[in-house]
């Protein structure tokens, strides 16, 4: 019992920790609670301050869902005590004792617990907040889909009931904080994932640019007494002129190198005759 109750104090002290506030604190940010869609997080930061500090963020809230978890583990705790860690963890997100109890949604935290509990079921929640965010352009609805489904993936994969309360009060905390998402779901009017086009691609896909839209635009504000057209004549592209090869170098003709004489052969002395002998009678 006092095992459970310490891993599940740390569980939340660490949540409890606002890795968006602490974030742009150190970086003479604005305040995330009151900027933006002023909720602590890092969707809001990225909008605030960027994606460098976004990422900081964000890394900064799955480690305090991560670490407790495998404080838990490392301690031999029961998968259950693991489970409620996670959980604590999770609401010390969402209800920060630090920061007057104002904090995020808590998807990045219970991921990143998640991760820490079974690295597969982490996997999975992940994987399933790609595809849906893929398909729908959704955060929000995938952020739901994804977290609703890690009680299910664990019974799947770890098939132990215990474990399932306290994932499922995880989820409805969650959804809570979704609120107003859910409700601008439902009338259409929650934002879309955005993606940024360049005009190389708006080209590519026969669009007109964005300069000459908003062109035409302002005209048919000013209400022109004659019609304006803009023709976009495709441009040839033309090929760039081949350059003239170069003759080859010819290669300097070797200078003939001067037939070198034998030296002459030294003459030999001719030997003095010998004195005739006068003949005796």
């Amino acid at each position: 019992m006092i095992q459970f109750l310490f891993l599940v104090v740390v569980g939340y002290l660490m949540g409890s920790v606002s890795s968006a506030i602490i974030v742009c604190r150190t970086f003479a940010l604005p305040d995330p609670r009151s900027e933006g869609s002023k909720n602590p997080g890092a969707t809001n930061v990225l909008r605030i301050a960027g994606k460098k500090y976004a990422a900081l963020v964000m890394l900064g809230d799955v480690l305090k869902g991560t670490i407790p978890v495998v404080i838990a583990k490392a301690l031999d705790a029961e998968p259950v005590t693991v489970a409620f860690t996670a959980l604590a963890a999770v609401v010390g997100h969402i209800y920060p004792v630090f920061f007057e109890f104002k904090g995020g949604k808590g998807v990045a935290t219970a991921i990143g617990a998640l991760l820490g509990f079974h690295f597969i079921i982490g996997v999975m929640v992940t994987a399933t907040w790609l595809l849906v965010a893929n398909f729908t352009r959704y955060s929000s609805l995938a952020s739901i889909v994804s977290i609703t489904l890690a009680p299910f993936y664990t019974l799947l994969l770890i098939g132990r009931i215990d474990i399932f309360p306290p994932l499922f009060f995880m989820v409805l905390l969650i959804i809570y904080k979704h609120k107003n998402n859910i409700t601008r779901l439902m009338d259409g009017d929650e934002p879309k994932i955005k993606l940024k086009h360049s005009v190389i691609e708006e080209i590519m896909e026969d669009q007109p640019p964005k300069a000459i839209t908003e062109f035409e635009e302002s005209a048919k504000e000013i209400n022109a007494p004659f019609p304006i057209e803009i023709e976009s004549k495709p441009v040839k592209e033309t090929k760039p002129k081949a350059a003239p090869k170069k003759a080859p170098a010819k290669k300097p003709a070797k200078a003939e190198e001067p037939t070198k004489k034998a030296p002459p052969k030294p003459r030999k002395p001719k030997e003095p005759k010998e004195p005739k002998e006068p003949k005796t009678e």
